[in-house]
């Protein structure tokens, strides 16, 4: 049901699971280890807002992964994603002791480059057709943030 009110928030950014099936199949990488599958959850009462995932995580000498996210449409604009972002991070930094995640965001998706400029990552260049999204091939911007970046960010960690 959050993907489906959120279709038109979500598209042409990402295309979530929008069945019980399609979600299994989703959630089906996690099972492999190099594949995280975070929800963002409201604390008072426990509503998912949104979904993080940490893929293709490389480790040995580069103990690096792609951050992705989306929120839903019912909470979009009130923080949430704001406040979940931070402790992805601090779950990718701290727990699964990464050393860089990379974003690859749309241009013109200004509410997902503002999140994630908000949360310490930094441009790193342009890539034309990287990713297949919606059945076409679409530009990113590449944006990163190291541990030792993200440190500087957070107080207490």
């Amino acid at each position: 049901m959050i993907v489906r009110i959120s279709r038109a928030l979500h598209r042409p950014w990402v295309y979530p699971p929008e069945t019980r099936s399609a979600f299994a199949a989703y959630l089906h990488p996690t099972k492999r280890g190099d594949f995280v599958r975070l929800l963002i959850c409201r604390q008072i009462d426990d509503r998912i807002v949104g979904l993080a995932s940490l893929s293709q995580i490389f480790r040995g000498g580069f103990q690096n992964a792609y951050l992705g996210f989306w929120g839903s449409a019912e909470f979009a604009g009130q923080g949430y994603m704001r406040e979940g972002l931070p402790l992805v991070l601090r779950h990718a930094f701290k727990v699964l002791k990464l050393h860089r995640l990379e974003a690859n965001v749309q241009p013109a998706n200004k509410a997902s480059k503002a999140l994630i400029k908000r949360s310490g990552f930094r441009y790193e260049g342009f890539s034309p057709r990287y990713l297949k999204v919606g059945a076409l091939w679409r530009d990113h911007e590449r944006w990163a943030l190291i541990r030792e970046e993200w440190r500087g960010l957070v107080k207490g960690d």
